[in-house]
């Protein structure tokens, strides 16, 4: 886990970004994925929304995921295991990229066949506390076939721009600055789960 920290640390102070693969074992992900499958058959997810406090609408044009917002109240053991590692990136990304991160906030995302969510940052007016956007994907088998990548844009010089697909594999995590890097999720050709939160500079 150290070394999987350094290289966190490491290639968001110098990328803003970084992709890691098997950051959770086989056993914890399908355990994760089995209680998410058991919470969507208890008709606990809803449809996302955008926006914030009364301006928060649901807007299938844009985005049209399910969620399911973890209370850190009420985590059941296997959730808990999962925020532990992540207190764990949120202390190493202060101790090394001096981010003053204080909390988490998460929740279950469920992208259904041809679901999609249109490019945007994570970071704006209405939630300006979100520094550090942290996703786990839980899915099973995953092929280019199966399309639903996580598309995150970048700036070069001359003001032209590139983009790189990430295919949400099982045990994949993908970590980046919310306020950097505009992405969107393109749609889907498979049923897409993940657990999606944010590192925030407020308790």
């Amino acid at each position: 886990m150290d070394d999987i920290l350094d290289r966190i640390s490491a290639e968001i102070y110098q990328n803003s970004y970084v992709v890691i693969d098997d950051f959770v074992d086989e056993e914890f992900r399908r355990a994760l994925l089995n209680e998410q499958i058991q919470l969507v058959n208890e008709g606990k997810f809803r449809h996302a929304a955008v926006g914030k406090g009364g301006q928060k609408q649901v807007r299938t044009e844009i985005r049209s995921d399910e969620v399911l917002w973890m209370d850190a109240d009420e985590l059941s053991p296997l959730q808990v295991a999962y925020w532990e590692k992540v207190e764990e990136i949120r202390k190493v990304l202060n101790q090394r990229c001096f981010l003053g991160l204080r909390s988490f906030e998460g929740h279950f995302a469920r992208y259904p066949i041809g679901s999609f969510y249109k490019r945007h940052l994570d970071q704006f007016h209405a939630v300006p506390h979100r520094v550090v956007t942290v996703i786990l994907y839980l899915n099973e088998k995953w092929t280019e076939e199966d399309s639903g990548a996580l598309r995150m844009y970048f700036s070069e010089e001359g003001g032209k721009e590139r983009y790189e697909d990430v295919l949400p594999l099982g045990g994949r995590l993908v970590v980046f600055l919310s306020g950097e890097i505009p992405h969107e999720v393109l749609p889907t050709k498979k049923e897409r789960i993940s657990i999606t939160g944010w590192l925030r500079d407020i308790d």
